[in-house]
């Protein structure tokens, strides 16, 4: 990297392990609810065991949730790892022969692909990233490999502008823990707004041209990596009831009933003039499972990979709950309601779309889940649009855009591609902190103009 970028890896070594930064941010955040002592005034040995109460009723209220994320995270693995997805990745990297052009390309496709689901774009990303890297061995030729997975990690800070963004499937959903509140609010008041139309078209643009920008001011190194590739060995003793999990036809019928079924709901429900009220999390999951399914053709690939893919979920499955805990400390002493009321102290009708984007940014390092800091932040943010007369689905973007922007600096949902790119979270970091910024110039732009 240039003189000009390389301050910037002066931070990576600020960055532990990201099981260990979730322990140090529940310290912090424990410390800070002992001293605010917002919620009750009690004494210090009693509050400091209610504080752990909070922790350890808040690690186990998003169980329901987090499985949701881990399925989503595991199915959209497991369609980035079969072979249609595979060979379309192989198409798209044929023209890449420079750090530059792997970056414009990596960065752009994972954008796209995350508006459409999130897990699927993270892993799509980061197979883009390795199959890149491994072109480049093949080929004896020098990559900024941190830059180019940094480019395939970029749709978390877009995921949320998408159709599997948290917030937006959250308020659409009937019976949603506002709706006596605020109603159904649909896709088209929030994904399908003009104004986050505008963020997506500039993003992009601007992500993929600025990294080329960095990439052409970097240095390249070699690597040296084992090929990415998913084969399952024909099994010749297969008897009996086993042939039906290795029958294509039998995986094909199931996938695609799966799969016409999903997109069954979505057109009764449009037909019925529902809107997209049909795009939830478990739908989404559906579509996922299905499509699944189908590209891998029979069940015994389709858990074969299952099987391969499920180690990118296990640094969820461990930090969930780290993540819980805090927002148990966070939302039961009072810590969230304190900060969130803080910005919308400060805020007017024409502010609290930008303040609500950095207080969305604040508390998702320390919740790093869209839909729990919904759950968490949720009625704090409408109850201030409304008493401020501030439009309601614009700070529900507002806080979409505050919550996947600050993944750039929160290494939690970087796991999964740490663990196929076998890069480490310091090595990226620098790349991240840099799409932060652009990221943040794009939200607070368009929040500002609309």
């Amino acid at each position: 990297m240039s003189r000009k970028f390389r301050f910037l890896f002066g931070l990576k070594f600020l960055l532990p392990s990201p099981f260990t930064i979730g322990i140090l941010l529940t310290g912090i955040v424990f410390v800070a609810a002992f001293l605010l002592n917002i919620s009750e005034k009690v004494p210090n040995v009693q509050y400091i065991i209610r504080l752990a109460d909070y922790w350890y009723k808040g690690i186990w209220e998003l169980l329901e949730f987090a499985m949701q994320m881990v399925l989503m995270l595991l199915l959209g693995h497991v369609i980035a790892l079969s072979t249609p997805l595979i060979k379309f990745i192989d198409s798209i990297l044929n023209p890449i022969d420079t750090t530059k052009k792997a970056a414009l390309f990596i960065s752009f496709f994972t954008i796209v692909v995350s508006l459409l689901n999130w897990g699927l774009g993270l892993i799509f990303g980061a197979i883009m990233a390795r199959k890149v890297a491994e072109k480049f061995q093949k080929e004896q030729k020098s990559l900024n490999y941190p830059l180019v997975a940094a480019c395939g990690y970029v749709g978390m800070m877009v995921w949320h502008c998408g159709l599997s963004g948290s917030a937006p499937l959250k308020v659409a959903d009937k019976g949603h823990f506002l709706e006596h509140k605020i109603g159904i609010i649909p896709f088209e008041q929030t994904i399908f707004s003009p104004m986050n139309g505008v963020v997506i078209v500039l993003l992009l643009i601007i992500i993929p041209v600025s990294m080329f920008f960095v990439a052409n001011n970097s240095v390249n190194n070699t690597i040296a990596l084992n090929v990415l590739n998913v084969k399952i060995e024909k099994n010749e003793m297969v008897q009996g009831a086993e042939k039906i999990d290795h029958n294509n036809w039998f995986g094909t019928f199931i996938g695609g009933f799966i799969l016409l079924y999903a997109i069954g709901i979505g057109v009764n429900t449009i037909y019925h003039q529902l809107g997209f009220s049909f795009l939830n999390t478990n739908y989404v999951n559906t579509l996922l499972l299905g499509i699944a399914i189908l590209l891998h053709r029979n069940i015994s690939h389709f858990i074969f990979t299952c099987t391969e893919a499920v180690s990118g979920t296990i640094g969820i499955i461990l930090l969930f709950p780290i993540y819980a805990g805090i927002m148990g400390i966070m939302k039961y002493s009072g810590l969230t309601v304190y900060l969130s009321e803080f910005f919308i102290m400060i805020s007017d009708k024409d502010t609290l779309p930008i303040y609500t984007l950095l207080s969305s940014g604040l508390v998702n390092i320390f919740i790093p889940s869209g839909g729990g800091q919904w759950a968490v932040q949720g009625e704090i943010i409408v109850k201030a649009a409304q008493e401020l007369n501030s439009s309601v689905s614009k700070n529900i973007m507002a806080l979409a855009y505050g919550d996947q922007l600050t993944n750039m600096l929160q290494p939690f949902w970087a796991l999964p591609l740490l663990g196929i790119t076998k890069l480490k979270a310091q090595q990226i970091f620098p790349y991240t902190l840099l799409l932060f910024g652009v990221g943040f110039f794009v939200f607070a732009l368009v929040l500002f103009l609309f």
